[in-house]
């Protein structure tokens, strides 16, 4: 579609649209008073002629935008003060930055606070501390961690997730950071990586570290149940990690115990944990994997929307993809995972189970499809970082073995480090779940350097990508419910009030866009590839990407929720 006649069908100007704006029909013309209490006085920045989507998922409307002291102090169809930079945004869309619900840029930041591949998205708040995973170390680990990082010259003073966003403000990054307090990393601390229940003794001291790091700025709890340690975590553990989020709003997010032939139970299980505990529940990354179960979509939908019609708080984000990203060892199964990588590694010489396990891996490459459907990412090896980018059934015929001992080899000699991307998700699915009322935009990724590995292309592309291949090529859903998934919900969903929305006195976090060029361009074989689309990119009122270069600005800041 044209650029014109792509604005022309999604500038439609509602009653709602502005009044989500704060303006009426009569501000819509040129030469009509502005609204605001900061009227008349001279901005930082002016943004002008953009076609404004305020986040609500209300028509846009075409105006100005007024930025002074790192906040929205103007709007109105045609703002009449100056403003010491003024930027014409005609024909480019202006949203509130989007908020990447499910992150995994945390630590990165500290080597590589420019956060490329993230920013250039149009990402602006990215939400760490997932999967069951956050920041911190034990009395022990710490003192390893920290010469780790003082030898890269990073002074690492802090310990836990209130230290690390305490860092962010401190340092500042490209992009802000949140974070959740992962349940796997609190069970890590107290427990290690053992397969047994927790002593009342041991709830009591998870319980007390999760609420601290709530009452620090954490966004949520979040669990990782196909993970070690978290995955010995029993149904009574996760509740009594949740309660602390009762009365909060705050949600318990998890990366299930299962997303393929058990999906809808392990669903069950979530849903029962944070309806006991009080606290609002979010699947993440939600996906039916594997061909088999593909109709499961159907199933896990419903049955999040009875839920809801029960009153519980339930909510999902999705990822634009067919293919998902973890380590390579997931293709193992939990208990074999038991105890660490030499306890894992040993166990897979081991004749009394080494067959068990066969079978396991097996049945999941028969889920997948075939061997082919799992790429090798990244090695933590030297030795073996001939793997990225290969896919296990090639390299395996190519080097003239079975795709299994290529496996244990990889396992062995990468020790378990080496990264992979699996495909088996369908996209009509994909479009399904981005189209539902509780669904947001995430991208399980992280910032990324160029050149590093071959990692999936969500790192690069997830937020362009649902607004050109699922909104202007599929019409899976409207540009204005795209960027409400991608802003004000995920805002309103960690309670981040000044966040994610295009309002007087609200953070200037946004980002600018055409509407009918918008588009990823990683691919799986040549993921290091930016966007296009995306000139402007503003935090906190400062220009991070602007006419499509990066500034070298890191005005990002720790993001805590409104009490």
């Amino acid at each position: 579609m044209h650029r014109r006649t792509f604005i022309r069908h999604t500038a439609g100007l509602s009653g709602a649209a502005l009044a989500g704006l704060g303006l009426t029909a009569a501000d819509t013309h040129a030469g009509s008073a502005p609204r605001s209490g900061h009227a008349g006085a001279r901005a930082d920045m002016l943004l002008r002629r953009a076609l404004i989507y305020d986040g609500s998922g209300n028509a846009p409307v075409r105006g100005d935008v007024a930025v002074s002291g790192g906040r929205i102090v103007e709007i109105g169809a045609q703002i009449g003060t100056r403003g010491d930079r003024e930027v014409d945004l005609t024909g480019l869309a202006l949203a509130p930055g989007f908020i990447d619900i499910h992150s995994h840029t945390d630590l990165g930041l500290l080597r590589d606070p420019r956060a490329d591949s993230k920013v250039r998205q149009g990402v602006t708040t990215e939400v760490a501390g997932q999967d069951g995973g956050s920041v911190g170390w034990s009395e022990a680990g710490f003192d390893a961690a920290r010469a780790r990082y003082v030898a890269q010259g990073i002074d690492l003073d802090f310990r836990d997730v209130p230290g690390f966003l305490r860092y962010i403000d401190a340092h500042g990054a490209a992009v802000n950071v949140a974070s959740m307090i992962g349940a796997g990393h609190v069970r890590g601390l107290v427990i290690g990586n053992n397969d047994r229940p927790a002593t009342d003794a041991e709830i009591e001291r998870m319980v007390a570290l999760v609420r601290a790091a709530i009452n620090g700025g954490a966004c949520g709890v979040s669990s990782g149940l196909e993970y070690t340690p978290g995955a010995f975590a029993d149904a009574a553990e996760l509740q009594a990690l949740a309660s602390p989020l009762r009365g909060t709003g705050l949600p318990f997010a998890s990366h299930m115990r299962n997303e393929d032939d058990r999906l809808i139970a392990a669903m069950e299980e979530v849903i029962g944990v944070g309806h006991r505990a009080g606290a609002a529940v979010h699947i993440s990354h939600l996906k039916a994997q594997g061909e088999r179960n593909w109709w499961k979509t159907d199933s896990a939908l419903r049955l999040m929307e009875d839920a809801v019609a029960a009153g519980v708080d339930v909510s999902f984000d999705v990822y634009p993809y067919e293919a998902y990203a973890t380590g390579l060892s997931n293709m193992f199964p939990v208990w074999a995972r038991e105890g660490g990588t030499d306890a894992f590694l040993a166990r897979l010489s081991d004749p009394a189970v080494a067959p068990r396990i066969e079978r396991a891996v097996r049945d999941k490459v028969a889920m997948l499809g075939s061997w082919d459907s799992v790429q090798m990412s990244s090695a933590s090896s030297d030795a073996y970082a001939w793997v990225a980018g290969g896919r296990l059934g090639t390299l395996a015929e190519q080097r003239g073995v079975e795709p299994y001992d290529l496996l244990l080899d990889i396992m062995r000699g990468d020790r378990a480090g080496t990264r992979m991307v699996g495909f088996g998700m369908s996209e009509e699915n994909i479009a399904r779940k981005l189209a539902h009322p509780l669904s947001m935009v995430c991208s399980d990724g992280g910032a990324v350097a160029l050149g590093d590995g071959v990692p999936h292309p969500r790192n690069y592309g997830t937020f362009p990508r649902v607004l050109g291949r699922f909104v202007r090529e599929l019409n899976a859903l409207p540009l204005e419910q795209a960027i409400h998934k991608m802003t004000r919900r995920p805002a309103d969903r960690l309670r981040f009030t000044d966040r994610g929305r295009i309002e007087v006195d609200a953070v200037a976090d946004l980002v600018a866009f055409d509407p009918a060029t918008v588009a990823d361009r990683a691919t799986f074989a040549e993921p290091h590839q930016y966007p296009v689309g995306i000139p402007h990119v503003i935090v906190g009122g400062t220009f991070v990407i602007e006419g499509g270069q990066h500034t070298e600005a890191t005005p990002g800041r720790a993001v805590r929720p409104t009490a």
